[in-house]
């Protein structure tokens, strides 16, 4: 209601002063605690920060924080750095380097990598069956060097032997004539002659020897029509071979014609030869020879014998008969060697026949 309505003025000291009441009296706040007597619960708190316990209160602005029980270890702090984990197949054997990848592109699986990187791969293949130890020409040379000793023969290969002259006294050596092949030292060749019954001896019963003598310091390497060489020692034994098959022995040795008797053969014998003494003696055979001992049944092809023991009773056995020479045709077996001596007596076959 205005002052118009009330006394018909714009404004009178009494609405004024009504007014004036109004705004001056205090204001009156409802009561706090509901009808019945009951508190009113308070507010719930506040979220807590992230990483703060739930039951620790924030202190107020300006104020120091409360102490507090301790955190459980890694609460709200950075994970602790761990240990390592142990290498695959810790406390099992290292497989090799590559184990279960592909070789590059080039290289022979199993094959080593190039000199100097261990398990780097090769920038070349490296041909299968290849010496191990590098490539080159030394490398491919390699199974084939000269094999060291200290002995005074040593056997090269299975075709091929080497003496050594000036070692155990200044002996030369008797070999046949053009059988020397490579020779490194002060080594003398001289001719050795069998003089003029030698000669006669040689041609009549075709065991005669063309010898040369080797004497000096070196060493010579023999060898002969890639013939299998094999030296044998003589310690004050004795032992037959044909002189065809003889390619070098010590001068020390004696050597003589021995005379094989028989029957029914033209000139009523066969010979070899005979070397005995201390010394050593090389027989070559043509192929891998077989040694059999001698029994009372032992015959052997006299084109095929290369050697036997000395104390071997040896005779010659003809199967030539009057009957069998009347008809045409021959088997190739009418003359054979017999064999007959005590147990330990042995004989030497090569698979060829001269």
């Amino acid at each position: 209601m205005t002052c118009r309505d009330r006394c018909g003025t714009t404004s009178c000291r009494l609405c004024c002063r009504t007014r004036r009441r109004r705004h001056a009296a205090p204001t009156i706040a409802a009561p706090m605690t509901p009808p019945g007597g009951a508190p009113v619960p308070p507010p719930a708190p506040a979220p807590a920060p992230y990483g703060q316990p739930p039951d620790q209160q924030q202190p107020p602005y300006g104020q120091p924080p409360a102490p507090s029980a301790p955190l459980p270890p890694g609460y709200g702090q950075p994970q602790a750095p761990q240990a390592p984990a142990p290498p695959p197949g810790y406390g099992q054997p290292t497989p090799p380097p590559g184990y279960g990848q592909q070789p590059p592109f080039g290289q022979v699986p199993g094959q080593p990598g190039a000199p100097g990187a261990p398990g780097a791969p090769a920038g070349y293949a490296v041909p299968q069956g290849a010496p191990q130890g590098g490539a080159g020409v030394a490398a491919a040379l390699q199974p084939y060097k000269e094999a060291p000793t200290g002995q005074r023969w040593t056997q090269q290969n299975k075709k091929m032997v080497r003496v050594d002259l000036g070692m155990g006294g200044d002996q030369p050596v008797l070999a046949r004539q053009g059988s020397m092949v490579l020779y490194q030292g002060k080594v003398d060749f001289s001719y050795k002659s069998a003089g003029f019954s030698g000669r006669i001896v040689g041609n009549a019963t075709g065991q005669e020897m063309q010898l040369m003598r080797c004497s000096g310091k070196g060493q010579v390497f023999l060898a002969e029509k890639s013939a299998m060489l094999h030296p044998i020692e003589l310690q004050g034994d004795a032992i037959c071979v044909s002189a065809e098959n003889v390619l070098a022995f010590d001068e020390t040795l004696q050597y003589e014609v021995r005379r094989i008797e028989g029957h029914g053969i033209p000139g009523g014998a066969l010979f070899t030869m005979q070397f005995q003494g201390t010394g050593t003696i090389i027989v070559k055979t043509q192929g891998a020879p077989v040694v059999l001992p001698v029994t009372p049944t032992t015959f052997a092809d006299c084109n095929a014998v290369v050697a036997w023991s000395a104390a071997s009773q040896v005779i010659v056995s003809s199967q030539v008969r009057m009957r069998r020479n009347a008809y045409p045709g021959d088997t190739g077996e009418s003359v054979n060697l017999q064999f007959r001596g005590a147990p330990g007596n042995f004989i030497v076959i090569q698979p060829y026949e001269v």
